[in-house]
């Protein structure tokens, strides 16, 4: 190993460990589908997306029938609109647990997974708003000798 003279000569020794920006490649099935999970609270959605008309299916049903309400139907269509791909792709969703709410929030994070893998140039506009992030909160157990996680009994002088 040689003895260094100056910074510069430090700098260059560093230099080759740097390393790139990893590549996202395509990542595909037999049947040209993208595949990903997506979670929220205790829902966990499986995801698949092909080339399509823009129908989306949840539990083999249309997911205006499935989530009811507008304002779940809008969370589910955040990352299609956001990346301008309303109308191009069929999504088929199996979601388990949890309430509508999470199930929607799970449904939202799965597309974005399965968007990026079918179009790793997507990546960046998704990961910006947040959508490729697990929601890590999860309910808070009951620990005994509590009436609830936090909430005790009610405390009495006499």
């Amino acid at each position: 190993m040689s003895e260094l003279q100056s910074l510069e000569d430090l700098g260059e020794a560093i230099a080759p460990a740097a390393e790139e920006a990893p590549v996202h490649v395509q990542k595909l099935d037999a049947q040209g589908r993208a595949y990903a999970t997506g979670k929220r609270k205790d829902a966990i959605a499986r995801v698949w997306i092909k080339p399509g008309t823009g129908k989306i299916t949840i539990n083999k049903r249309e997911y205006s029938a499935y989530f009811a309400r507008p304002v779940l139907q809008l969370i589910i269509r955040q990352p299609i609109m956001l990346t301008e791909r309303d109308g191009q792709y069929d999504i088929t969703v199996t979601v388990t647990g949890g309430g509508l709410s999470g199930q929607a929030g799970a449904v939202r994070h799965g597309i974005s997974k399965a968007l990026t893998y079918y179009e790793p140039e997507l990546r960046g506009a998704l990961k910006k708003e947040g959508f490729l992030t697990r929601d890590s909160r999860v309910v808070e157990r009951k620990k005994y000798g509590k009436a609830k996680a936090r909430r005790s009994f009610q405390f009495s002088k006499r």
